[in-house]
């Protein structure tokens, strides 16, 4: 089981680590395109708990809107990040503009 963890971590930040400069997927496409469809939640949790530099920023949630993560600033942080690379946001509605 443990080894079957790893390939899904392994999968989903080779997939996270491959989203271009200036763009955004969900993490429901993220898991897809890992080769584990229905598993969008599991991308958070390796994202959150990630210790390998990947562009974590790039990733958003259904909306296209950055998920709220509590009072850390890491929602301020992700969006600084992704507007540094040229991604806008809908003035009202916080989503990514594509």
């Amino acid at each position: 089981m443990k080894a079957d963890m790893q390939a899904m971590r392994d999968a989903i930040l080779a997939v996270v680590a491959a989203i271009p400069y200036g763009t955004t997927m969900s993490y429901g496409a993220v898991a897809r395109a890992a080769g584990y469809p229905r598993h969008a939640r599991m991308v958070g949790r390796v994202l959150a708990h990630c210790d390998v530099d990947v562009p974590w920023h790039r990733v958003v949630n259904a909306k296209g809107q950055i998920s709220p993560r509590g009072l850390d600033g890491s929602d301020d942080l992700q969006r600084v990040l992704l507007e540094a690379e040229g991604v806008l946001f809908g003035a009202e509605s916080g989503k990514v503009q594509r």
